[in-house]
C-alpha cells in the first residue's frame, strides 16, 4: 500500500486542525476528508476509499460510537475523545486505539504505527493459510535457538534496553529485539502497553493492587498518566 487514505471526523474545529497538521507530517498518510459530522463522513466513505478513520466520540445528534456501529464495513478506526470512560466500548467496537485529548504527536504516531502494522498483517493474511498461521506467533532467538512463541501463551513483556524479556505460561525468553517493534507486532487491544517498559496480555491480568497489575506471581507497574484509562480497558469498569 503506497498511501494510507485518512478521514477525520470531529465536531471541534481546533481538534480537526490539529489532526490535519499531524497527518501532514507523515508521508505515508494522505488526507481524503476532514468533516464535522458523521453524516458528512458517510458522503466521503461513499466517494473515497478510506483506510484509516480518526473518529471523535461525543458529537451532537449522532455519536461516534453509534456511527461506527452503523457501518457495515468500517475502516481501521482510532477514537479521539476527551473522555476516558468510553475506552472499553471503543475496543468492543473494534477500534485499534483510543487517543485522549489533548494528545501529542508522539502518541498520535504510536496509534498510526499500530494501524500500519495491522494493514500489513491483513495483506499477509490475504496470501493464504500459511500466512495466517504465521500471524499467530512471534519468532524469537534465545539461548542459541529460534523459538515460535504463540500469542496465547504470552503473559507479559518487559523492555531491557537492547533486549526484551518475554514471559509466557511455561518459559521466559530473553531476546535481542526492540520493545517498540514487539508492540507493533502484537495484536491490540489483546496486548496493552501499560508502562514505558511493560506490555501485558489483557486477558492474563488477574488483579489490581494499588498501581500494580498482578499476573501470576509478577507485579507489573502502570503508567500514572494512563492508570485510569488502562484500568477501565482491562477490567471493563
Amino acid at each position: 500500500m503506497d498511501k494510507i487514505n485518512v478521514l477525520l471526523v470531529d465536531d471541534e474545529y481546533l481538534a480537526l486542525n490539529l489532526l490535519e497538521g499531524y497527518v501532514s507530517q507523515v508521508p505515508q498518510l494522505q488526507l481524503v476528508g476532514k468533516v464535522k459530522t458523521p453524516m458528512q463522513a458517510i458522503d466521503v466513505l461513499q466517494q473515497q476509499s478510506v483506510h484509516l478513520l480518526f473518529l471523535d466520540i461525543q458529537m451532537p445528534i449522532f455519536s461516534g460510537n453509534h456511527f461506527l456501529r452503523s457501518l457495515q464495513q468500517a475502516p481501521i478506526t482510532i477514537f479521539t475523545t476527551a473522555f476516558s470512560e468510553h475506552a472499553v466500548e471503543a475496543f468492543e467496537l473494534g477500534a485499534i486505539d483510543y487517543l485522549l485529548k489533548p494528545f501529542s504527536f508522539e502518541r498520535f504516531m504510536q496509534a498510526v504505527n499500530k494501524a500500519i502494522n495491522i494493514m500489513a498483517q491483513r495483506e499477509s493474511l490475504a496470501a493464504g493459510p500459511d500466512a495466517e498461521r504465521l500471524n499467530n506467533f512471534l519468532i524469537a532467538k534465545a539461548d542459541g535457538k529460534t523459538y515460535k512463541i504463540a500469542f496465547e501463551e504470552i503473559l507479559f513483556i518487559e523492555g531491557l534496553k537492547e533486549y526484551v524479556k518475554i514471559v509466557t505460561t511455561h518459559k521466559t525468553y530473553i531476546t535481542l529485539e526492540t520493545f517498540k517493534n514487539l508492540e507493533l507486532l502484537l495484536p491490540s487491544p489483546a496486548f496493552l502497553r501499560v508502562h514505558k517498559s511493560f506490555m501485558v496480555a489483557r486477558d492474563r491480568v488477574q488483579a489490581l493492587n494499588g498501581g500494580m497489575l498482578e499476573i501470576g506471581k509478577a507485579s507489573i507497574p502502570m503508567s500514572r498518566e494512563r492508570k485510569d484509562e488502562l484500568v477501565k480497558i482491562i477490567f471493563n469498569v
